[in-house]
Parts: C-alpha cells; sequence; structure tokens
C-alpha cells in the first residue's frame, strides 16, 4: 500500500502532536535540521511545514493529511476534512489597539493594520466598517503600534505579550485550536480513509483517555443499590461479586474533575478499597 503522507506543522505544535502520536502507539523522533520525522509506522510517511502552509498542501493533494490550526484552514481558505479537534494549542485571534487609542479615533482615519492574517483581517474589518490599509506582517506583530500600525490582528493565547506593548484587546475575531484534517482526495481513497479514520479514533481515544481516570471500589451488599445508583460512568458501572460473597467490587471510568468531590462521597456512603489509576485510552 501507498504511504499515508503527513503534515505536522514545527515548533509547539510539533510537541504535542508528537505526544499524542506516541501514546496512540506511534512514537515519533526528529534529528536537529531535519524535515522528515520517523514514524513507527512503515505505513507513514510525515514532513515538518510551517502551520500556515497545511491547510493548502492538503488542498493542492500532495499530502494526505496534516495538523494545523483552525485559524491557518481559514485564513486560507483551503478546502479540507476536518476530522478532530484536538483541543491543544488554543489561541484567540484579536484586534489590538494601543491602549490610549479610543474606538473613536480609530473610526476618525484610514487606520493601517498590521497582521499575518490579510484575509481574516479584511473580512473581519470590513464587517465592522473601518477605513483600512493592511499591512502584511512577518512575525512579531505586537510591535508595530504606534509608529507604523493602529490596530493589530494576531493570535495570542494569555494576551500578556499585547499588554507588555501597551496593546489592549479591541475584539475577538476568532477562537483557534490545533485540528487534524484531510485531503478530500484522500478521503475519497477507501484505503486512505480508513487509515486516516483509524488515526483519528485512536487520537481521540488517547484525548478521551486523559480526560478521565478508572475508580475501582468494594461496596457491602447493604449499601450497593444506593451507591450504585448515583455513580457516574460512561455506560455503567462494572460490577462483579466478591469473594465469599462480602459485596461487590465495582468500577467506573469519570472525567477527573468529579474525582476531589466523589471519593469523599463514595467513602461517606460505604465504599471502601477505593482505587484511582490514570487511563491511556478510551474507546467508546
Amino acid at each position: 500500500m501507498e504511504k499515508l503522507r503527513i503534515l505536522i506543522p514545527k515548533g509547539r505544535i510539533f510537541d504535542n502532536v508528537a505526544r499524542l502520536f506516541s501514546e496512540a502507539g506511534f512514537p515519533i523522533s526528529l534529528a536537529d535540521r531535519t524535515y522528515r520525522p520517523i514514524i513507527g509506522a512503515d505505513w507513514l510517511d510525515a514532513k515538518i511545514m510551517k502551520p500556515q502552509n497545511v491547510g493548502e498542501l492538503l488542498e493542492l493533494g500532495s499530502h494526505d493529511a496534516g495538523f494545523t490550526g483552525i485559524d491557518w484552514i481559514r485564513e486560507s481558505g483551503a478546502d479540507v476534512v476536518e476530522l478532530l479537534d484536538l483541543g491543544m494549542d488554543k489561541v484567540r485571534i484579536v484586534a489590538a489597539a494601543p491602549a490610549g487609542m479610543d474606538e473613536g479615533a480609530l473610526r476618525a482615519k484610514k487606520l493601517v493594520a498590521a497582521t499575518e492574517y490579510v484575509n481574516l483581517a479584511g473580512e473581519w474589518l470590513k464587517q465592522q466598517g473601518y477605513q483600512y490599509r493592511i499591512l502584511r506582517t512577518y512575525g512579531a506583530t505586537e510591535v508595530f503600534p504606534p509608529d507604523d500600525a493602529d490596530m493589530i490582528i494576531d493570535n495570542t493565547s494569555s494576551g500578556q505579550t499585547l499588554k507588555d506593548n501597551g496593546l489592549r484587546i479591541v475584539a475577538v475575531i476568532l477562537e483557534s485550536s490545533t485540528r487534524f484534517v484531510a485531503s478530500r482526495a484522500a478521503m475519497a481513497d477507501p484505503e486512505k480513509r480508513r487509515r486516516i479514520e483509524e488515526l483519528a479514533m485512536l487520537f481521540k481515544a488517547v484525548l478521551d483517555g486523559r480526560d478521565r481516570v478508572m475508580l475501582e471500589m468494594n461496596i457491602p451488599k447493604d449499601r450497593f443499590a444506593e451507591i450504585v445508583a448515583g455513580l457516574p460512568a460512561m455506560k455503567s458501572p462494572t460490577v462483579a461479586p466478591l469473594y465469599g460473597d462480602e459485596g461487590y467490587a465495582v468500577k467506573i471510568a469519570v472525567k477527573k474533575h468529579e474525582v476531589p468531590d466523589l471519593i469523599p462521597r463514595l467513602k461517606k456512603l460505604g465504599a471502601g478499597d477505593i482505587v484511582e489509576y490514570d487511563l491511556r485510552k478510551v474507546v467508546p
């Protein structure tokens, strides 16, 4: 079979995607100054590219699937199939202006907007009724105001860099995260589609596993009905009788954020020998 060609962005996204592949069972290694990661599966072939290019390369059909932020998919207008929101590398695409420049000052002139997101910026500025000229940037957009631009449209995670450069957020244009996407040509090929959908299933299983833990406990017979009736579970608790007819062993997969309230409540109701452990994958 022809190898499945995967695009992975460089930088922070690469680290998160590499961890995802590894936890899915496909370890990745990347030597310094190379753009061809080695993945632990002979049917996968990967290449490192900038996230800005991933969507368009998939649309052109030179690769089958890849990872990039939804911001760059929207910016490029690439026609791709979104398979999974990984929920990683979350950023907001925002319009920001110098803290001392109010809305009236922005609308009283033909403002200069500095941005890497030329298409997203133009669409939003036009929609908002601004008179504007777009100045394309190639990184470090926040340094342009106030001397060289009146506004920037850029991505931010915490907003701290904007504050450090004397900027205030005027509007949030888009919320973005890393997505697993595929080319339409690959999804039209039955074998490639099967492989891509299997990868998506494994990635989702890893992400769901990160979000849950397994709780095991022993429950006395006389408290069983009361305790089990109130247990959260993906479908229903797994129950087995204890040796000697002493009660029941119960297992449940629960969200991590539920555990701090759940364990004391279970103990108070009479559950004992409670054990918590991490999950690696969860496949509903």
